[in-house]
């Protein structure tokens, strides 16, 4: 069965940090490009950061940069999300998301496969 499942989420003070984990089942990584994009309540699915297959090139939106640091560990067939200085602005449901293609993208659509989401609630 294919399939990626997403872990790591949970509650966690302003300023403080959390690591996602994206792992992959029935398939390997090592030729997707991935993607972790969030979605908070009433609002739009939003990219976040992306990992291409090809070379390991690494993207994040402009409010991530500096903060979030995007990873990947071929050997355990995983993708990771290490996200530090956390905001409340970043609360929201994070997804990582799976296209067989070199070069990633912050389009949704671009992708073909998709985690069930980890909750991600920053709050003092």
């Amino acid at each position: 069965q294919v399939q990626l499942v997403e872990s790591g989420g949970g509650l966690v003070q302003p300023g403080g940090s959390l690591r996602l984990s994206c792992a992959a089942s029935g398939f390997n990584l090592d030729h997707y490009a991935i993607g972790w994009f969030r979605q908070a309540p009433g609002k739009e699915r939003e990219g976040v950061s992306c990992i291409s297959s090809r070379d390991g090139d690494r993207r994040y939106v402009d409010s991530v940069k500096g903060r979030f640091t995007i990873s990947r560990d071929n050997a355990k067939n995983t993708v990771s999300l290490q996200m530090n200085n956390l905001k409340p602005e970043d609360t929201a449901v994070y997804y990582c998301a799976s296209v067989r293609s070199g070069r990633c993208h912050f389009v949704a659509g671009f992708y073909t496969g998709w985690g069930q989401g980890t909750q991600v609630t920053v709050s003092s």
